[in-house]
């Protein structure tokens, strides 16, 4: 009975246990939420499906399999460390982000957010066509490779220049990461769910597909009726004034009296 008792101890765990499971769990998330639409999640699939077929190659006996995945495996580490590179130190650079560094990184925030709204302003006076995505958790790198890169720090004057009409990026979308402007004249995806507005344009389609694939807020500005409007978790909302877009760029959720007008079926 001791022994059965033994091998049943696993099942009452204790409060250390529960701690592991807690922040190996966390880690896991972390990893994911960074590994989320890129590359390496391809990839981390891939492993897992080599993964499942080794097992079944043990399961059955298929030894020609198991052998070519062993071999495979023993070298797999080094070569993930490679693949994974770039992954890896934004992972590493997230979690060794201080308090400090974090108050700092809202102060700069405000900036941006400052200067984004300023420059949407403008934009809607001289009824210029925009649409400015902002990088948040998720991160943006495919949509960027489909633009041209700019690597600039964000300000008003740069946004308004880049959207004049006639100028080579004022076409596509301008992508904001951090206090930089990484692309302009990036390509979007279109959202996939049914419109009812017939009146809105390719810019909010865009925007809400962006907004529907990741959690970036995206910013429109209507060169018809030079009306902004922002995109956030596959909502719409349009007609924003200039204090409400600052309110959504410093994290302000949408109050219940706020007019969200949402656009998808």
């Amino acid at each position: 009975m001791d022994g059965v008792a033994e091998r049943l101890q696993f099942l009452s765990p204790g409060w250390t246990d529960l701690l592991e499971i807690l922040v190996v769990a966390f880690l896991l998330y972390r990893v994911l939420l960074v590994l989320q639409r890129t590359r390496a999640m391809q990839i981390m699939l891939g492993v897992v499906l080599l993964a499942f077929l080794y097992g079944m190659s043990r399961l059955l006996g298929l030894i020609l399999i198991r052998t070519l995945l062993e071999a495979a495996f023993q070298y797999g580490a080094i070569a993930m460390l490679v693949v994974f590179q770039p992954e890896l130190r934004a992972a590493l650079a997230r979690l060794g982000r201080s308090r400090m560094l974090r108050a700092f990184q809202r102060l700069e925030g405000s900036r941006v957010a400052e200067e984004v709204a300023d420059a949407a302003e403008r934009l809607s006076r001289a009824r210029h066509g925009a649409i400015i995505a902002i990088e948040q958790d998720v991160g943006l790198a495919e949509y960027a490779e489909t633009g041209s890169p700019v690597d600039a720090r964000v300000s008003a004057e740069m946004i308004t220049t880049i959207f004049t009409p006639f100028s080579p990026l004022h076409d596509g979308a301008l992508l904001i990461a951090g206090d930089k402007i990484r692309t302009a004249g990036a390509i979007l995806p279109l959202t996939q769910s049914s419109v009812k507005d017939r009146s809105l344009g390719t810019r909010h389609r865009a925007a809400l597909g962006l907004s529907e694939e990741t959690d970036a807020i995206v910013i429109v500005v209507s060169e018809e009726t030079s009306q902004i409007s922002v995109a956030l978790g596959g909502r719409l909302e349009r007609d924003v004034s200039g204090q409400r877009l600052r309110d959504v760029l410093a994290g302000a959720t949408a109050s219940a009296d706020a007019p969200v007008r949402t656009a998808t079926a």
